[in-house]
């Protein structure tokens, strides 16, 4: 074979793995718990970042190249958070991941992501020091941001409700023993303090509690007028419930998760008239909230989603990730991270139409102002009145 010859197949060679290259799917890791009590929440996450996924997929992807997305069930275990971060980093080759429900899975597994320099999106863990493990002045560059409410904004909002709304002064707080409750006691009692307010009860309980009597029982001995919350699904339906059966009829307003489908159904009438903080409610009250419900409930044949919250802010933080890969030109981490926090022009999502979300110092995509009170009303959330 002549040397033209051999010039020219191996410029079809070239050209030919360069194209396999292009066409490599961008990986996008997906962590949350798919079973157990906070199931709800990471499945409904899940779907969203699913149905997010698809539209842009159908659409020729980003830079030319399909999203694949790489879930793994951390089951709300530390534990298990930590290996799955390692396997996405180390093995997949992920270039983000969105997720981590649950605020102690969050804060055990995202250091994994920050040494790799790879962005992590928090769709729905609260915890307030969430985006602030890995500030100013220990670390130059911060990799983990968020697009949900955080537990200082919820608190505050939480006190506003029961003090200022509702005016009472005797409060009781009950919140379950992880991370994520205890965490949120601390930005209640202070949230409280600025008012003036010290709880006549703090309890404390633990995950898969089914007797809230004694904790109750505080309470109410203690002259509460209302009952302000930090737990799960599963828990806060031991709540409502235990205070059914003490005739004890007072408020519950407690944090989003008051939402989830598991305190909805497990609670029956005992939750009804609970409040909480949202982000997003299953209302179609614009086209963008109606076709993504519409969407939903088609994909995956039900009424009422799971966790509405969950499911909107999974969706949105898959455009929030593209819409840096798209700014960036790149997969690069590290040019992901500065197109996250200058991105320009609008992304149109389903809880906000996010306009310059994140700045360097600022990873916190929702503002107080985004967030509304939300009500059981009749097996579902409604906007409170």
């Amino acid at each position: 074979m002549n040397t033209i010859g051999k010039a020219c197949i191996a410029a079809a060679l070239m050209s030919w793995s360069l194209a396999s290259m292009a066409a490599e799917p961008i990986k996008i890791g997906v962590s949350g718990p798919f079973t157990g009590g906070s199931a709800p929440m990471g499945v409904s996450m899940r779907d969203g970042v699913k149905l997010a996924v698809a539209d842009i997929n159908a659409k020729g992807g980003v830079l030319g190249r399909q999203l694949q997305l790489v879930e793994r069930d951390d089951e709300a275990k530390n534990e298990r958070g930590v290996q799955i971060a390692q396997e996405l980093i180390n093995k997949e080759k992920v270039v983000g991941t969105v997720g981590f429900i649950n605020t102690g899975v969050a804060l055990a597994s995202q250091r994994f992501y920050q040494e790799a320099k790879i962005p992590v999106m928090d769709n729905v863990a609260t915890g307030t020091i969430v985006t602030k493990q890995f500030v100013l002045p220990e670390n130059k560059d911060n990799y983990v941001f968020r697009n949900a409410a955080n537990d200082t904004i919820q608190s505050a909002m939480i006190v506003d409700e029961a003090v200022i709304r509702q005016k009472h002064t005797k409060v009781a707080i009950l919140a379950d023993s992880t991370n994520y409750g205890q965490l949120g006691r601390e930005d209640l009692e202070r949230a409280l303090g600025v008012k003036g307010i010290k709880p006549v009860a703090v309890e404390k309980y633990n995950l898969k509690d089914v007797d809230m009597t004694a904790q109750l029982l505080k309470a109410k001995q203690g002259g509460a007028q209302v009952v302000l919350t930090y737990g799960i699904g599963p828990e806060l339906a031991q709540i409502a419930n235990g205070m059914e059966k003490l005739n004890w009829r007072v408020p519950i307003i407690g944090s989003w998760t008051l939402s989830m489908g598991n305190f909805i159904d497990n609670a029956g009438k005992n939750g009804e008239g609970a409040r909480m903080p949202q982000t997003f409610i299953q209302d179609p009250s614009t086209p963008k909230r109606k076709a993504f419900i519409e969407a939903y409930q088609k994909a995956y044949k039900v009424d009422r989603i799971p966790s509405p919250v969950s499911a909107a802010q999974g969706y949105d933080s898959i455009y929030l990730l593209v819409a840096a890969i798209k700014q960036a030109g790149s997969t690069d981490g590290v040019k992901v991270r500065e197109a996250l926090e200058n991105l320009s022009g609008t992304v149109d999502g389903v809880v906000t139409n996010y306009s310059k979300p994140y700045t360097h110092d600022d990873h916190e995509a929702i503002k107080s102002s985004m967030v509304v009170i939300g009500e059981v009303k009749n097996g579902r959330v409604a906007l409170a009145k």
